[in-house]
């Protein structure tokens, strides 16, 4: 900046090696303009890696969390010399190795051959062969050393963001991926297709933490989940073109989800069946209070001088989370609830850990019943970026999907706007908003939080649910 000021001459090096001090500093991040699609500007975004982005010899060591103990953190030196530590951070299917798992060596070294221990599962590995991975080739290395990024052939229980280490007594810290939002109903053409339809789906939700496959108990449905529409597009597209799949698409369903808005205390239940031989005795008595939206299902056992033999409060615990799966409403979870377990009864004979499970499960959907339960929907966080024209129409749009503009803000020479959309009005989105604008504007999304479906837009959702054959 003196340099600058003062009208002397500033070198390349001199810039290139203050812009790599800021990056490592976290103080700017350099942006660099291009197009993938017609492969501009790529060659420079690899030199710009290159010149300021840290290398394994500028990061000193890396932190870590014990197995034994999370809550404490160690720093791994990144030297050859440290024991073996790495990140699985990608899984590839390669048509012609089989599985493909992307490390990245954090320290130590290991060699072809050799085994390590993944300190997610505890489990040995075998690491079978090691492939540095060009664009259009593959090269076979004997061994790996830290800093180094190789693809391994031979993990067979090693997924996206699980640590190798050489003892497995250290986690490296993971990725978070978000929970899926669109799901579709997938289901093979002919009988064929079926096995192969498993085959890819497996495959692919191997190597996309994001892609999800379930089957819905009810209606025998096989739904796979995403994290939208153009993401499933993908998917569906990579299975006829990978793995020859044809098969037919269902409409998209939103992850609802129901909530409770009221404490409610005591709530008693007892599951009494007299039989012939041996009956079934289990009694419960529970409170119940809504969580913080994320925190997710918490139990809290407050028995005391054994109403309740310790052996059976599992069974309450395991019948209550699985009732919550089902919701009270219309068969969504009910994900945050923060259950006490203050009171009961046992029987020495007839007490059962089944007993005990019905009686927490009857316990749960008669509290959340009288909690004032409601319907949840996912709203998401919309950024459309528009030219001036065609503003009007697109917040107008917005508006009619329901959803509610935070900001206007100058990105340029267009307007950025920013907005909460819930997802069940977003389908569709990007069609029209091309249409709007002529196909010069364009949009993201992410989601944001679960809101409260509006009475009369709750009705028209659950109509459009049953015409569509997702309820009985």
């Amino acid at each position: 900046m003196e340099k600058y000021v003062n009208e002397e001459k500033i070198s390349s090096e001199e810039i290139v090696s203050a812009l790599k001090q800021g990056c490592l500093e976290n103080a700017f991040v350099p942006t660099l303009c291009g197009s993938a699609f017609k492969n501009k500007g790529v060659q420079r975004v690899l030199d710009a890696v290159i010149a300021f982005l840290p290398s394994p010899v500028d990061i000193d060591s890396t932190e870590a969390s014990l197995v034994d103990n999370p809550e404490e953190k160690i720093n791994i030196k990144n030297s050859d010399d440290s024991p073996f530590t790495a990140l699985a951070f990608k899984i590839a299917t390669d048509p012609f190795v089989g599985r493909l798992t992307y490390l990245r060596v954090y320290s130590g070294s290991l060699k072809k051959g050799s085994f390590c221990i993944n300190s997610n599962t505890g489990k040995k590995e075998r690491i079978s062969r090691i492939l540095q991975m060009h664009a259009n080739k593959r090269e076979e290395l004997q061994e790996v050393k830290a800093g180094e990024i190789v693809a391994v052939i031979g993990l067979k229980n090693t997924n996206t963001g699980h640590t190798l280490s050489e003892k497995g007594d250290v986690v490296l810290e993971s990725m978070e991926f978000p929970e899926p939002v669109v799901s579709v109903s997938i289901e093979p053409v002919s009988k064929g297709d079926q096995d192969q339809l498993a085959k890819g789906m497996n495959k692919l939700s191997e190597e996309d933490p994001t892609f999800k496959v379930a089957v819905d108990k009810e209606t025998a449905q096989t739904l796979i989940s995403g994290m939208g529409e153009v993401h499933l597009e993908i998917i569906i597209d990579r299975l006829k073109r990978e793995f020859n799949v044809n098969a037919n698409i269902g409409k998209p369903q939103v992850s609802f989800r129901e909530a409770i808005q009221k404490p409610v205390e005591k709530i008693d239940e007892k599951f009494i069946r007299q039989s012939g031989g041996r009956g079934q005795y289990g009694h419960v008595v529970i409170n119940v209070k809504p969580a913080e939206q994320g925190s997710g299902y918490t139990f809290v056992n407050k028995i005391v001088g054994g109403v309740i033999p310790r052996e059976y409060i599992p069974a309450v615990d395991q019948g209550i989370q699985e009732s919550l799966q089902n919701g009270v409403l219309y068969g969504y979870p009910i994900p945050d609830v923060e259950v006490e377990l203050v009171f009961g009864s046992y029987h020495d004979v007839d007490s059962s850990e089944i007993a005990f499970k019905v009686a927490g499960s009857r316990a749960i959907i008669a509290a959340c019943k009288q909690a004032n339960p409601v319907l949840m929907e996912p709203i998401m966080k919309v950024e459309a970026t528009t030219p001036d024209d065609y503003m009007g129409d697109v917040i107008g749009d917005i508006n009619s999907r329901r959803g509610k503009v935070d900001t206007i803000g100058q990105q340029g020479s267009n307007q950025q706007i920013k907005a909460v959309v819930p997802l069940s009005e977003m389908f569709g989105y990007a069609t029209d908003l091309r249409s709007l604008s002529q196909g010069r504007a364009n949009f993201y999304m992410d989601f944001s939080h679960y809101d409260k479906v509006p009475a009369q837009v709750e009705e028209k959702l659950m109509k459009t649910r049953v015409k569509n054959g997702v309820e009985e």
